[in-house]
């Protein structure tokens, strides 16, 4: 939590006027129990009413000036804590945007969205608490036993023994739960994550019909939430029983005690009430205490979560080189692997084992295998989604590792397996590739892309609404969207990873032959469980098993690639035969 309090250093002036007034508050509530005093003694006793009514009218003015501090207080609490929390969210969320593949994996998306949501609003939550309470409370504590001393020394001993027995209770549970409740969060992440699972493979448990199957996996994980925050609730629920206790105890003393000294003229009847109301005042705020720790203890739980995500540095360093792509230098392959490998982390074997070819600008490289071969893994590489971790990947003749990431991603056109696109105008999403894209760029990307046709039959073209996750659209109109998206930026080199999976083989042919067309003529990779996707690449890379079974042409393979064979025989089965 305290590495954390560096996003409050705008709101400093907040900080510290927020308690400043609650204390001014408190300092006007310690004042009404002796003008009560005085009332009862003076007013009530001597019948004067002309006094009577100048300390009501006393007692009013403390009350609106309490309410009036309260207010402000309550309103530089809120700004602090709702900034605070802006600024961490935008940071967690600048942070999170940095990690690799590899720490996504690691430490998982629903976990994430768990503490950039839950942890960060009871952090906000807790912060705005602290400001107003933390130091009003123990302040009218301590305060009322001061002023009970002054009244009465005897009595106001009572004070000293309650006070550190609540504060024994209070701190104990606190120690107790402050655990607990990082494991109720742990709980809520796995929630999250069975229902995030749910939601996003919904139609996946239909078709298999594991619906019930998901209800009882969802009621194992939300019970095990339910008596996480059943057992820490039950200990937190001990706070207000226990401090009743011990201030009705002090109660009784003191009513007792005061009504002997009241009998034998050693104290007033005013002074009896006001130590009373002192002591409802101490009962009140430790109530009010006793609540602020649960929050801070739960607050406290969940900036640690937070604090652990910021310590979580990405297994990356950014290089120093910007990536000028030389078109002239052509001897220079554009992508060289030497002896790459790729083991995930948390994996028992390498996915990727001794990668070795060159691709030059201008060629076509297609990429086959057979499911799990490691094709993505290995398109993955070039823009450094995850990092080889033995051999050297190079472009344009340096280490893949010299250059700055921002400027080799700009240079690289990459096509995931899935098609995602965003809420909004076609145009935008196709704006993602290059933020300053001309409309006659955009329809030339569309172009390429085979895209054009379907985007001019559309009622709005380019202002045509897309869905989230482009729901409103078929997977091949997705899939030409983001082929799209990576072309209006002309790449040098373009990733097609398995993303033409959902268009017709006319529509897939006339994209490659559009691609090979492009003037800026980039290298581009083409991985695709279809032969004759990448049967005119200038080069195949046949992977099986994370090794590389085979490279050449598709003549060459056909003639001395086992691995090639089953698969192209498996789709051409005519050809086999002939």
């Amino acid at each position: 939590m305290r590495s954390l309090m560096v996003y409050l250093k705008n709101y400093k002036k907040e900080t510290v006027l927020a308690p400043l007034f609650k204390m001014l508050e408190a300092l006007f509530d310690l004042f009404v129990p002796l003008v009560m005093a005085a009332v009862i003694d003076k007013g009530i006793a001597r019948s004067d009413q002309s006094y009577i009514v100048r300390m009501c009218l006393l007692l009013i003015a403390l009350g609106i000036i309490g309410l009036t501090c309260s207010i402000t207080a309550q309103y530089f609490a809120a700004k602090a804590a709702t900034g605070f929390a802006t600024e961490v969210r935008h940071a967690l969320f600048a942070h999170v945007q940095k990690f690799t593949f590899s720490e996504m994996d690691t430490i998982g998306t629903s976990t994430l969205i768990t503490r950039m949501t839950s942890d960060l609003n009871q952090v906000q939550s807790g912060l705005n608490l602290t400001l107003r309470l933390l130091l009003r409370s123990p302040f009218i504590v301590f305060g009322a036993m001061i002023m009970a001393f002054m009244i009465d020394i005897k009595a106001a001993l009572v004070f000293v023994v309650a006070i550190p027995l609540l504060a024994v209770i209070v701190f104990s549970i606190m120690l107790m739960t402050m655990p607990l409740y990082k494991k109720v969060q742990a709980h809520l992440d796995q929630v999250l994550l069975v229902t995030r699972e749910n939601l996003t493979g919904a139609r996946v448990i239909r078709a298999f019909n594991k619906e019930e199957d998901e209800k009882r996996r969802f009621e194992e994980n939300n019970q095990l939430l339910t008596r996480a925050q059943k057992f820490v609730g039950s200990i937190s629920g001990l706070m207000n029983p226990l401090t009743y206790i011990v201030i009705n105890g002090a109660v009784i003393v003191l009513i007792y005690t005061g009504a002997v000294r009241v009998n034998i003229g050693e104290l007033t009847q005013g002074q009896v009430v006001a130590l009373l109301n002192y002591m409802s005042q101490i009962l009140v705020e430790l109530v009010k205490l006793a609540n602020l720790i649960i929050s801070i203890t739960k607050a406290l739980a969940c900036a640690n979560r937070i604090q652990s995500v910021f310590e979580e540095k990405p297994d990356m360093q950014d290089g120093t080189l910007v990536w000028k792509a030389d078109s002239d230098e052509k001897q220079i392959p554009r992508v060289e692997f030497e002896h790459v490998s790729l083991t995930y982390q948390g994996a028992g074997a390498e996915s990727l084992s001794d990668i070795s070819f060159k691709a030059y600008q201008g060629q076509t490289i297609g990429i086959i295998g057979g499911t799990g071969s490691g094709k993505s893994s290995l398109v993955n590489l070039i823009p450094r989604f995850y990092d080889a971790t033995r051999g050297e990947i190079r472009i344009d003749g340096r280490n893949v590792k010299e250059y700055q990431m921002d400027s080799l991603r700009e240079r690289v056109g990459m096509v995931l397996q899935k098609a995602v696109l965003f809420k909004g105008t076609i145009g935008a999403n196709i704006r993602w590739g290059k933020e300053d894209a001309t409309d006659a760029e955009i329809e030339e990307a569309l172009e390429i892309s085979q895209a054009k046709e379907f985007v001019d039959s559309k009622k709005d073209g380019l202002d045509f609404k897309i869905e989230q996750s482009g729901r409103n659209l078929s997977g091949g109109q997705k899939q030409r969207l983001t082929i799209a998206r990576a072309l209006v930026k002309k790449p040098e080199i373009l990733i097609l990873d398995d993303s033409a999976s959902a268009l017709d083989f006319a529509t897939d042919a006339k994209l490659r032959k559009a691609i090979r067309e492009m003037k800026e003529q980039p290298t581009v990779f083409i991985v695709s469980q279809r032969a004759s996707s990448i049967q005119y690449a200038d080069q195949i890379l046949v992977l099986d098993d994370g090794e590389l079974a085979g490279v050449g042409t598709h003549r060459e393979l056909l003639e001395n690639c086992p691995a090639y064979q089953e698969i192209y025989y498996s789709q051409f089965p005519k050809e086999k035969e002939a």
